[in-house]
């Protein structure tokens, strides 16, 4: 009699396991964006959402009912891409362009977008840095937020979120609630050393939004940047990863420090993250990484 039960309980089990297994997204986890090195490809995640990839920029667009978000146009022959890839798709127009941040070579090119009457969006901070900054192809945000916002368009969501200063002071980092997505640029870019020097990062700053984002409800992460080689979405574990990066250089830059090497050219010659030799651009961007962690000890920047 017990026998059976446990028999049947494991058959049951086993049904359930398979079922689940079956209904989970099978997303292009594995799969490489594809297309040529310098050009751009276009990769179908599901439900409406797509990654765009311009050379090594990434954006996201998401088709709805009722139109089309899209985020960062990046620069004007890659949203003219753009705009083409998704009239392959939908004749719904792009209803909303989301900033993610104020770097110019993310987010120029948005004229195309807004001749067909879309909403532009970003943080308070990024319009007063368009201001003092302004470029002829970046429409100015006509939405506006300080902490968080909540895009909804045809049934979809889109929440932004602002973590402080990390890249810049105006990043926000965008979630998909339904389908536990993050699409988060500049500040987590999975298997690749931070940029060369480290421009507009505030490394303490940098820790302290990851830690923030990994306390976020999210499975899934689309990243900024990539090659055509790269993945177009990762398991949240590559916020993590980068995180452990960051505070393993900064860590190898203070010991070193405190053990009396202060040269940033001697600390580029000295430190090895041998753990990290198989990212991308280890050989080229780790010594411009040490001498940027050297600056934030040494000069407090």
């Amino acid at each position: 009699m017990m026998k059976t039960f446990i028999r049947q309980s494991v058959v049951i089990l086993s049904l359930l396991i398979s079922t689940l297994t079956l209904a989970a997204p099978q997303l292009p986890m594995k799969e490489p964006m594809g297309g040529e090195a310098f050009g751009h490809s276009v990769k179908p995640i599901g439900n409406g959402l797509y990654v765009f990839r311009w050379w090594v920029y990434r954006n996201i667009f998401l088709i709805t009912d009722d139109g089309v978000i899209v985020t960062d146009p990046m620069n004007p022959k890659a949203a003219k891409l753009l705009q083409s890839e998704i009239r392959k798709i939908t004749d719904k127009p792009v209803k909303y362009v989301v900033y993610s941040h104020n770097h110019h070579d993310h987010i120029s090119g948005g004229d195309i977008f807004k001749a067909q009457g879309a909403k532009f969006i970003g943080h308070n901070n990024l319009l007063k840095e368009l201001k003092d900054h302004p470029s002829p192809v970046i429409p100015l945000p006509d939405i506006t937020f300080s902490d968080s916002y909540t895009l909804k368009l045809g049934g979809r969501t889109l929440e932004l979120s602002y973590l402080g200063p990390n890249h810049g002071d105006s990043l926000a980092v965008m979630r998909l609630p339904e389908e536990k997505i993050l699409f988060v640029v500049d500040i987590v870019t999975p298997r690749r050393v931070a940029f060369r020097g480290m421009p507009d990062f505030w490394p303490d700053e940098w820790v302290r939004s990851l830690k923030a984002i990994e306390k976020m409800d999210i499975n899934y992460v689309i990243s900024g940047h990539g090659p055509e080689t790269e993945p177009a979405i990762d398991p949240a574990s590559v916020v993590a990863e980068q995180r452990i990066y960051l505070e393993d250089l900064m860590t190898a830059v203070k010991q070193a420090m405190d053990s009396g090497t202060h040269s940033p050219d001697a600390l580029r010659q000295q430190i090895k993250l041998p753990k990290y030799e198989n990212w991308r651009y280890y050989q080229q961007w780790l010594p411009m990484n040490i001498e940027r962690i050297w600056a934030y000890y040494h000069m407090g920047w």
